[in-house]
Parts: structure tokens; sequence; C-alpha cells
């Protein structure tokens, strides 16, 4: 289980995160012609090109990077996971799986597919936030986790 502490929640700050990755996601389409999906960029890199390796470690080092400047700058809420490292293995599993046949993530279908209006990545986003409702209700309700 995941606990955020919402009493930390700041719209201002939601809300230019929002706006940096609906403009670093629209950019990107205009500037590469891709869409910034995070599982096709990393799932590149596992048989890369020549020309694509820099484009997505940049990429990739911008993700992991941009929170460790957050925390210099302001205070990331605190998040405590309540989770043992085998249920986290099997959980980044079965959504490396999800992506696989999803053809795409949530961030390339649910950030850039709908944008563009997508009807697959529509009908994918709703899959996956059906998943995640029917998942939790199990685990909290039926299994009593």
């Amino acid at each position: 289980m995941i606990d955020i502490a919402w009493s930390q929640f700041t719209p201002g700050t939601a809300l230019t995160g929002g706006l940096l990755i609906g403009l670093a996601a629209a950019s990107f389409l205009l500037l590469n012609g891709r869409i910034a999906g995070i599982s096709g960029i990393l799932g590149g890199l596992l048989t890369p090109a020549r020309q694509d390796i820099l484009w997505r470690v940049a990429f990739l080092a911008g993700l992991i990077g941009a929170p460790v400047i957050w925390t210099l700058v302001g205070n990331l809420p605190p998040i405590q996971v309540e989770a043992g490292y085998p249920a986290l293995i099997v959980a980044g599993f079965l959504v490396g799986i999800g992506t696989r046949y999803g053809s795409g993530c949530t961030s390339g279908h649910g950030v850039c597919g709908l944008s563009r209006l997508s009807v697959r990545s529509l009908v994918a986003t709703l899959s996956f936030m059906a998943t995640a409702f029917v998942t939790v209700f199990v685990i909290r309700h039926v299994i009593g986790a």
C-alpha cells in the first residue's frame, strides 16, 4: 500500500508539473516526430540503433534527474510503500507485460495518445484504469490485504 501525504498537496506544483509534462510531450512530438512513451523509449535501448541511443539516454536521465534536482530546491512529500520487494518485482513484471500487450504505457497512451485523439489510446487508457480499479478492489475488499 502507498501512503501519500495529501495534506502537503499543492495545486500550483501539480499544475506546473502537468503543464511541463504536456509541453515536453508536445515538443518531443513536434521536434522528433515521436511519441514520448516511456516503455517505448526504454525498450528502444534494449535493441538500440546507433542514432537513437543518445536521445533515449538523455530522456531517461531527465526522468531520473528531475526528482533529484527537485529535492535540492524543494521538499518532496513523504511516500511510504508498504510492499515488499517480491511484490514490487512481480508488479513491475506485470506492468512490463502489459505495456508490451497494450503497445505502450500510460504515458504513451494516456498523455500522448489521448491528446492526439487516438481511439486506440482511449481504449488502452480505459483498460489500464479499469484494471487498476479492479485490482485495488480485489486486493482491498476480496483478499483483504
